[in-house]
Parts: C-alpha cells; sequence; structure tokens
C-alpha cells in the first residue's frame, strides 16, 4: 500500500536522514546543552519546537532525561552511573541502553534529585509527560498515510536512531573505545573528530573535561556540527550562549608562577594532565627497559594508566603494585609523586591563594631539580600558562 507521496528509494533514504538529524539536533541543543547543562539559553520558539519534536519523534521526557544525564556526570564510572560501560560492559550499554534509560528514569529519587529546572507547564504536565506515548503513535499514523507501508520502516529507524546512537554509542563507545585531549577522572573518549552524525555529541572527552560548555570542540581539527546550529540560532537572536571551554593561553616570557598561572592550572587542569602524561611518556618507556633488565614485569598500557589516574583513585591492590614497581625505579617514583603532587594543587579547597601559588611554585623548582628532561620540559611549560 502506497501513501500520498511516492518516492524514489534515495527520496525515503534522505527524508529519514533530515528527520533523524533533527531529533539529533534537538537532543544536543535542547536536552544536553540546554537543559541538562545550562550552557545557553533558548528562545521559547526553538525550546518548545524542540520540545514538541522529541515527544512526537521518540517519547522521551526532558526531566528524565535530565537527570539521568546529570546523574552520570555526579556518579561517572561508579557502580550508582546509570549507564557506564566501565562498570555494566560495553556490550551492555550498546546494546541495552534503552533499557538502563527506562530503568533510570523510575527511580523517582533521581528525577527529584537531578531534574530540578526543566520546564513544568501546562504542556508538559498535561501532554508532553503524561501522554509520552501517544506522540510517537501520531508519528507512526503520519508516516503511514504520508508513504504507505515504507514509512511504518521509516518511523521504525527513527525509533532505533535515538537508543542506538545517543544511548548506546555515546555512553558506550563514548566511554570505551577514541581518542582522549583531556584526562578528566573517567574513562570519556572523542569517538571522532568530525561530530556530525550524532550532532557533536562525538566528542565525548571534550564535554566530559568541560560540561558546561556550549562548544565541543576544543582542536582546529574538531568539528561540532552542534554548534554551528547554535552559533546560527544566536545570530537570529533565538539562542544566547552563556559558556563555552576557556581557550589556553601562554605567556612564554613568564619565568615564575603567580596567581594567573594557578587560576590557569586549576581551570585546564584536564590538559595539565594530558600533557604531563604526554611528556613523561618517553621517561617511562626508558624506565621500562630498565625494569625489565632487573626482571621486574611491568607492561606500557599499566604505567600509562599510571599516569593519568592519581594515586588515591588506584584499587587497592594497583596502589600496593605500583608501590613495588616504583620501589626499582626512582624515575618512577618521582614522576608519579610529582603527578600526584600536581594534581593536590587543585584539590585543597582550604588553602589560601598565596598558599597555592607557592605550593606550585615549589612543585616547579623540585621538577626542574629532578634531572628528568621530560619533567622539567613540563616544568617550563607550565610556568607559562596564563
Amino acid at each position: 500500500m502506497t501513501g500520498m507521496f511516492e518516492l524514489p528509494w534515495w527520496g525515503y533514504v534522505v527524508y529519514t536522514l533530515v528527520v533523524t538529524h533533527i531529533t539529533i539536533a534537538a537532543v544536543t541543543i535542547y536536552l544536553h546543552r540546554h537543559q541538562a547543562h545550562r550552557a545557553l539559553d533558548l528562545h521559547w520558539l526553538p525550546s518548545h519546537f524542540f520540545r514538541f519534536w522529541l515527544w512526537f519523534a521518540t517519547g522521551m521526557v526532558t526531566k528524565e532525561w535530565t537527570a539521568i544525564h546529570r546523574k552520570h556526570h555526579a556518579k561517572c564510572e561508579t557502580a550508582e552511573d546509570p549507564h557506564s560501560p566501565q562498570v555494566l560492559g560495553l556490550g551492555k550499554v550498546l546494546f541495552e541502553g534503552t533499557e538502563l534509560y527506562r530503568k533510570e528514569s523510575l527511580s523517582q529519587e533521581t528525577l527529584e534529585r537531578y531534574g530540578h529546572g526543566t520546564p513544568d507547564d501546562w504542556m508538559e504536565r498535561h501532554v508532553y509527560t503524561r501522554h509520552s506515548v501517544l506522540g510517537i503513535a501520531v508519528h507512526l499514523i503520519m508516516n503511514f498515510v504520508l508513504f504507505g507501508f515504507v514509512g511504518i520502516t521509516i518511523w521504525a529507524v527513527q525509533m532505533i536512531w535515538i537508543p542506538f546512537f545517543a544511548a548506546g554509542v555515546i555512553n558506550g563507545v563514548g566511554h570505551y573505545f577514541g581518542y582522549r585531549n583531556f584526562q578528566p577522572e573517567d574513562a570519556s573518549t572523542n569517538i571522532v573528530p568530525w561530530a556530525i552524525l550524532i550532532g557533536g555529541e562525538e566528542l565525548h572527552n571534550n564535554h566530559h573535561a568541560y560540561p558546561s560548555s556550549a562548544r565541543l570542540s576544543n582542536r582546529w581539527y574538531e568539528f561540532d556540527i552542534g554548534w554551528l546550529y547554535i552559533r546560527i540560532l544566536d545570530a537570529l537572536g533565538l539562542a544566547r550562549i552563556k559558556k563555552v571551554a576557556p581557550p589556553i593561553r601562554f605567556d612564554r616570557a613568564k619565568t615564575s608562577c603567580d596567581f594567573a598561572t594557578l587560576q590557569a592550572v586549576v581551570t585546564h587542569r584536564y590538559q595539565v594532565i594530558a600533557v604531563y602524561a604526554h611528556s613523561l611518556r618517553h621517561a617511562c618507556a626508558d624506565e621500562m627497559k630498565h625494569l625489565r633488565e632487573r626482571a621486574v614485569r611491568v607492561d606500557r598500557a599499566t604505567l600509562k594508566r599510571w599516569l593519568h589516574l592519581d594515586g588515591a583513585a588506584l584499587p587497592a591492590s594497583e596502589r600496593e603494585r605500583r608501590a613495588a614497581v616504583t620501589s626499582h625505579s626512582n624515575v618512577l617514583a618521582t614522576i608519579y609523586m610529582m603527578r600526584d603532587e600536581l594534581a593536590a594543587v587543585w584539590q585543597r579547597s582550604t588553602a589560601s591563594k598565596e598558599q597555592l601559588v607557592r605550593q606550585l611554585e615549589d612543585w616547579c623548582l623540585r621538577a626542574e631539580a629532578s634531572g628528568i628532561a621530560g619533567l622539567q620540559d613540563f616544568s617550563r611549560r607550565l610556568r607559562c600558562y596564563a
């Protein structure tokens, strides 16, 4: 049975890609960057359009999605994280992400604690939340009327698109495979640098480093199509950008740490740790060779993991293993001790600004006196943060 419109095969494909992309745009702009993180304000017109479209195309409820995502950030990679592949396994999150979402949406504690500030008007209470299934039912009927049985297939693709890509790929692959610009205390990754298919959400590591940024791209070669749409809405007066990740600035003339250095290091702490790990990779590789000569077994992945994580964040057994390995290498002992001490600079909330600046300067002096080339180069770079 045919519907009101009969298209060539590529016409159906184009239509499906367009409507699914609108859904992705609604998720990344409205639900994620606007509602969950308040990175931008939206004019009521696009805000309500996105809210209507999500009800019509997915049946998702704004408060539920926002609360679950905020809890993910608050409890990331722990047993309380609603969808961590590090805890539940990649396959579970990738293929059963919708079930994990549905299970968490039933928790009133999650909704009350993390769902504050979401829409609570008449339409939300009496239509979008109360009759969340009605939208996708109307959508199915409309697709059938327009395209016949092909419309049912298009509707099925639309229903699968968000659960698989948003709930599965981003929450699963985005915490498992990919590259990392920053080293936040989680396993988030950037899947690809050209964030188009999922609206910019592919740049997930960047997002976890700067969760309140309306722009998810951070490198010159990264492209965030969601950010492009936000800039267009902003130019039309339909959005107001509130926060973006601050650019990293350097003053090559600086020779000592000051309050500006401290502020920059704290603000860009995840990038600082990433650069630290990168700077010390050759020193760790050289020490690994020396350890093998002494019959001490340790692999490169383990040394790299210890560079990325605070000693206190490691399981007790792994801390003991690190201590055993570093007892055979003064270089590695220094590298990991200095890494933990650097992280402590932004973890000490009771110290005054002046004390923290002195601690940072003292750290740099000891790093430059360590005799480890990578540590010395990193310290000189650190002083230049401005």
